[in-house]
């Protein structure tokens, strides 16, 4: 068999050798970047694949369903039970009706304190439509759309008190 050689050699064993002449089997890990805690706000950019969340599903329940998809991505993603749409990400997902669902959306994740007092949940979810079409630094048009496009933390929220 031929294996890809960057695969193989992360999957595979390296067998380090002692001077008892025995082997002993060490497996690599790849190092993962610091997690921040489900407690602190932060901000993070992805991308929603709503294609394969609706597939199957009937024509006259896609959008409001695509609208529930979005926020269980959020919850599992943010970590919190309470996640909340804005309006520009709704008109985004309603705006080619109720059968014809866009493809794929960019979204805006900030975790965010709550300041009601009766609140359950310590944090909350608020999620806003991303335009791919425009580059965010510059305002121009890019071409491309969804290509090359990762989820990433942009920034830690701080708190304003």
């Amino acid at each position: 068999r031929q294996y890809n050689t960057v695969s193989y050699v992360l999957r595979a064993l390296i067998f380090v050798s002692c001077s008892s002449k025995s082997v002993i089997p060490v497996k690599m890990v790849k190092s993962r970047p610091a997690r921040t805690p489900a407690d602190t706000p932060v901000v993070k950019e992805a991308t929603v694949n709503l294609h394969k969340r609706l597939h199957g599903i009937g024509f006259k329940k896609r959008a409001p369903r695509a609208v529930r998809e979005i926020k269980a991505f959020v919850g599992k993603q943010m970590k919190t039970a309470d996640v909340r749409i804005d309006a520009s990400l709704n008109k985004f997902v309603w705006h080619k009706g109720i059968r014809n669902v866009p493809y794929r959306v960019r979204v805006r994740m900030e975790r965010k304190r709550n300041e009601d007092e009766d609140a359950k949940e310590l944090m909350y979810t608020l999620v806003k439509h991303v335009d791919v079409a425009l580059d965010t630094a510059t305002g121009k048009k890019v071409k491309g759309g969804f290509k090359n496009l990762l989820t990433s933390k942009t920034e830690t929220a701080v708190d304003e008190e």
